[in-house]
């Protein structure tokens, strides 16, 4: 058997997706210590969010690294529509926001993590380490010391200032440390598959609700990234029906794609994502300190979770970074993070909730005609009333910069 491998750090983070990477990258540059570890051997996982909001951009221009991450390929959607029974209505319009870039950015997720984890390989007290599965918690007295890993050359021992959770909704670090989570329920789960694209099709994303079904549709280039809502738990009775009917319900809801749905040639083309909306009381205990969906997992509903995800990690790099290089942290530091991201957590959390339980759960459940609401009938007819839903989705309720 290898031996254990010791690495002494400033800062070890538990999770290489956006949360995880983007707090390594802005520890780095201020010159801490960072490893940050990740279970998978690359990025490449598909039906993962990749909605690049505006607040996320305006980051990467405070780093000088706008231009270039534009580059990769992207598409950009300046507005977003509903079709409600039918009748689409302009929901949100962009083009007024006060940042640089007045769109939203699709990028599937393992473009921004491969570009995010090349920008932070540039500093030398920078290190990823890919297939490493975080196990254990050091604990001495009662503190987080840092983290046990098991990776594809053995094992991995790191002790650190700070340990970061940062390893999703699953998180191992959080069940570790005992934080307790609280489920704030959600009365949907999500089918995620792919259909090509025509070029007579739409290149904007829309929201098709109607009849008791939920459809979205990504425009993402040569394809179609598409969601269908279900009520939770009903997978199984949706499988019962057989996939054809299945294909039915989809082209009556967006006929546009109805010549295409044999692409769907069976359930292993067709991925369940279920929902879950639920936050931490106490995201730290010294030396530890959640972020992202280890401390708040967010509804699919506007797409913001990796963009609050990385709100949390361009916090916790502004409050931290000073105390780490002192090595003066304390669990105070810590709480300091907690308290800067619980009302922006909690206040999407809320609105997502309302969404759900008022919109989607009733929609879902009935299977008569819908008609537009007055809601966004006042949408449809006064055009400036689109900036509001523009700045909650696309900055949210407190956009954080870089220090």
């Amino acid at each position: 058997m290898a031996d254990t491998e010791h690495i002494e750090t400033d800062c070890v983070i538990a999770g290489g997706g956006p949360a995880g990477m983007m707090l390594g990258l802005l520890l780095a540059r201020k010159g801490i210590k960072v490893v940050v570890l990740e279970k998978h051997e690359d990025f490449l996982r598909d039906f993962r969010g990749d909605t690049i909001h505006p607040s996320t951009l305006e980051l990467m221009h405070e780093l000088g690294m706008l231009e270039e991450f534009l580059n990769r390929p992207h598409q950009e959607a300046r507005q977003i529509s509903a079709s409600v029974g039918g009748e689409t209505i302009p929901v949100a319009d962009f083009s007024y926001l006060p940042t640089h870039c007045k769109f939203i950015a699709f990028m599937p997720q393992w473009d921004f993590l491969n570009f995010v984890a090349e920008q932070a390989q540039k500093y030398p007290n920078f290190n990823l380490h890919m297939q490493a599965t975080a196990t254990d918690l050091i604990l001495e007295d009662k503190i987080v010391r840092g983290i046990k890993a098991q990776t594809s050359q053995g094992s991995l021992e790191l002790r650190a200032a700070l340990t970061v959770g940062a390893d999703g909704r699953s998180s191992t670090v959080r069940d570790q440390a005992d934080l307790k989570v609280k489920n704030l329920g959600a009365p949907m789960d999500v089918l995620w598959m792919k259909l090509s694209r025509s070029k007579s099709d739409p290149d904007q994303p829309a929201g098709y609700f109607d009849r008791g079904r939920i459809f979205v549709a990504i425009y993402r280039g040569d394809y179609w990234q598409c969601g269908f809502v279900i009520k939770k738990g009903s997978l199984d009775l949706i499988k019962k029906r057989g996939l054809e009917n299945f294909r039915k319900e989809l082209a009556e809801i967006a006929p546009f794609i109805s010549d295409r749905l044999e692409e769907l040639k069976s359930w292993e083309d067709i991925k369940l994502l279920t929902v879950a909306v639920d936050r931490l009381d106490k995201w730290h205990r010294p030396g530890l300190l959640c972020i992202g969906d280890a401390a708040h997992a967010m509804s699919p509903v506007g797409g913001v979770g990796i963009n609050l995800a990385i709100q949390d990690a361009v916090a916790a790099a502004n409050i931290l970074h000073q105390p780490l290089k002192n090595g003066t942290l304390t669990e105070n530091d810590l709480a300091i993070v907690q308290k800067r991201r619980s009302f922006p957590t909690a206040a999407t959390q809320r609105l997502q909730l309302i969404i759900q339980n008022r919109i989607i759960g009733e929609v879902i459940g009935d299977k008569e005609p819908l008609k537009p609401p007055w809601q966004l009938r006042l949408l449809k007819k006064f055009p400036p009333l689109r900036r509001i839903p523009a700045r909650l989705i696309g900055l949210g309720f407190r956009s954080e910069h870089i220090a």
